[in-house]
């Protein structure tokens, strides 16, 4: 059901008697109050009524997840008899699901592509194995674009993820199906990935909370290796608000409170997950959700529009961005923060080098020759020239990233954070990147629209950085406009308590 502008009902719709956050939701399946088997029901009915406009998920695993529901409640009784319900796992029965870039045991993963023989994964990923550990029940996988490339979840396999807050938008990407399915009330909350801001770019699209995490935080959600852009790639939580995104944190990084994972779930649990580092499982002594709620010292926070691209492409944030910004610094400096502009430095190099690295993974791609016409026309020129690139050229490119990063974290020291838009335009139509259905845009008229629509990402991940984005604003039309909070290492905790004081979540239409 939508209302007469074309949106979704709320995650949480005036009415509903459900419990609105994963943390009462938590709670809730804790106490026993709620059973997981009634929540698995519950968020699977909701795709069910929604999904076929939304286009977030490209695959529900019902039954699986039932069963999975099922083999939780029993646990739950077990525990309960005996009085250990204190050994349960932190996120005993919690409903969520994951981006189709992810392995999970026997579930085909797609990429988003039409070229690759998408078979049933023999083996969960680390992070779903991590999430299933913890007592996470998957609902199946969302949309994602192909390979994960664009800031748009838009593939040749199955329809476009689109945005709860006007159906004819984009939810953004390459998270955007995980995005919009928080948004919409489809799953509590959800892990995404990002690379070049796949968590942060849908996060302002649909309204939400999006962390990435700084690198190495946690080791599980890391691409492997340290060609091209797999170093740019963390995890990090999609939520409707901080309290939730750090419920999830804690359970990515090991700080979650109950010492039930392994035991309970057949797992080494999430110090595992960490490899094991018990020095950086210490770092977290005490949890992120308790850290959340507490107001942060006063900060010396920069300001800045500048971005990478501005020597590259017309970078014109929109009236709704500034407002957004404008809102932003008013809170900020009204906590008590050190609000002030600041003349961030880009080398005009770094397009070509990003770009560079950023491709070079789709050009090692298994595809046949016989399938690559089935790839869009984005990836196909992204392969092609990255496999005429010389190697000698990406390594200069990745030298010199390297170089960016010093820099930029120099640049950095005298701000606890730095403070942006999160996008330079509100959502866009969907098919405004490719040129719709028939992807009539050329390659590169397809990125530079990706580059003038979300200018401030990228350059996070190459520095290592975690950063959060935040709604500040809602335009007349119901459409969200947020802000970018970059931290230094380790800060997360604080960005998410920024996240905390920023955050304007959508008010109820009380449809749905």
């Amino acid at each position: 059901m939508t209302d007469d502008a074309g949106r979704l009902p709320c995650a949480d719709p005036a009415g509903d008697a459900w419990p609105g956050s994963a943390l009462a939701l938590r709670d809730a399946l804790r106490s026993g109050e709620v059973s997981a088997r009634e929540a698995a029901a519950h968020f699977l009915a909701r795709i069910e009524d929604r999904n076929r406009l939304l286009g977030a998920f490209v695959r529900v695993t019902a039954e699986r997840a039932l069963d999975d529901a099922a083999a939780a409640d029993a646990l739950h009784a077990r525990l309960a008899r005996d009085g250990r319900l204190d050994e349960l796992p932190p996120l005993h029965g919690v409903p969520t699901a994951h981006k189709d870039l992810a392995d999970v045991e026997g579930v085909p993963t797609t990429h988003g592509s039409a070229a690759i023989d998408a078979r049933p994964a023999p083996a969960d990923s680390a992070l779903v194995a991590l999430l299933r550990a913890a007592g996470a029940v998957s609902l199946g996988k969302t949309q994602v674009p192909e390979f994960g490339l664009t800031a748009y979840s838009e593939n040749r396999i199955a329809p476009p993820s689109r945005n709860p807050h006007g159906l004819a938008l984009s939810s953004g990407g390459s998270s955007g199906g995980s995005a919009a399915a928080v948004a919409a009330g489809l799953v509590p909350f959800a892990a995404g990935s990002d690379g070049g801001g796949s968590i942060r770019i849908p996060a302002a699209a649909c309204g939400i909370v999006g962390l990435k995490l700084g690198r190495g935080l946690v080791p599980a959600g890391q691409a492997a290796g340290e060609s091209g852009a797999s170093r740019f790639v963390v995890t990090g939580p999609l939520a409707a608000s901080a309290e939730d995104a750090a419920l999830l944190l804690d359970v990515l990084t090991g700080a979650a409170p109950s010492g039930a994972v392994g035991a309970a779930a057949g797992s080494a649990g999430p110090l595992a997950a960490l490899g094991g580092n018990r020095a950086l499982a210490a770092r977290h002594a005490g949890t992120y959700a308790d850290a959340v709620v507490r107001e942060p010292r006063r900060l010396r926070i920069a300001v800045s529009l500048t971005s990478p691209w501005d020597g590259r492409y017309p970078v014109e944030p929109d009236a709704d961005a500034h407002e957004a910004l404008r809102r932003a610094v008013v809170r900020l400096e009204d906590a008590g923060h050190l609000v002030a502009e600041a003349d961030l430095r880009f080398d005009n190099r770094y397009p070509d080098a990003f770009t560079a690295a950023w491709t070079a993974g789709v050009g090692t791609a298994r595809i046949p020759p016989t399938r690559e016409p089935l790839l869009t026309p984005l990836t196909r020129a992204f392969r092609r020239r990255a496999q005429q690139r010389s190697r000698a050229k990406l390594e200069e490119s990745l030298v010199f990233l390297h170089g960016f990063e010093r820099d930029m974290v120099a640049q950095l020291s005298g701000w606890d954070a730095v403070l942006s838009p999160a996008l330079a335009q509100s959502p866009r139509p969907v098919g405004w990147f490719s040129g719709g259905p028939d992807w009539r845009a050329t390659a590169d008229d397809d990125y530079r629209r990706q580059c003038e629509f979300a200018p401030w990402s990228s350059w996070v991940n190459v520095c290592g950085l975690p950063a959060v984005v935040a709604t500040t604003h809602w335009d007349a039309a119901g459409l969200p406009a947020g802000v970018q909070l970059v931290g230094h290492g380790g800060s997360e905790a604080i960005l998410l308590r920024l996240a905390r004081l920023l955050h304007v979540p959508r008010v109820s239409t009380g449809t749905g």
